[in-house]
């Protein structure tokens, strides 16, 4: 199972990379693997600013669909179009080009919240 070090992560299987006051949120490695084959990504949220752990989107695999939760407060500023004809990106580049949402955060201390490598690597095992 591949979990980068320098990302933080979410019990509800959210990454993200953090870079000033904006960051890069998508699903881990082990949240598309039990999914299964990605169909959809369906996020409809861009320009809204939610609060933590609010829902902001869907991914919708050959199984289900699961809601996508945020994982910081703040405005989504960006969605990842290419998703939009390749959805198995997520699947195939979880962490690079299957990126799902790019956000400016409103509240950095929330970040402590976010689980390290190791701290999800706990949650999964």
């Amino acid at each position: 199972m591949n979990i980068p070090q320098d990302l933080k992560y979410t019990q509800d299987h959210e990454w993200v990379r953090i870079e000033g006051d904006e960051a890069t949120v998508g699903i881990t490695d082990f949240a598309q693997s039990e999914l299964g084959d990605i169909v959809y990504v369906e996020v409809e949220t861009v320009g809204e600013s939610l609060d933590k752990d609010a829902v902001f989107g869907t991914v919708e695999a050959v199984k289900t669909v699961s809601d996508l939760f945020i994982p910081l407060a703040g405005e989504i500023t960006a969605f990842n179009e290419d998703l939009e004809d390749t959805p198995e990106l997520v699947n195939d580049d979880p962490y690079d080009k299957g990126w799902i949402i790019k956000m400016k955060l409103s509240d950095l201390s929330q970040l402590d919240a976010l689980l390290t490598h190791e701290g999800y690597k706990a949650v999964i095992s």
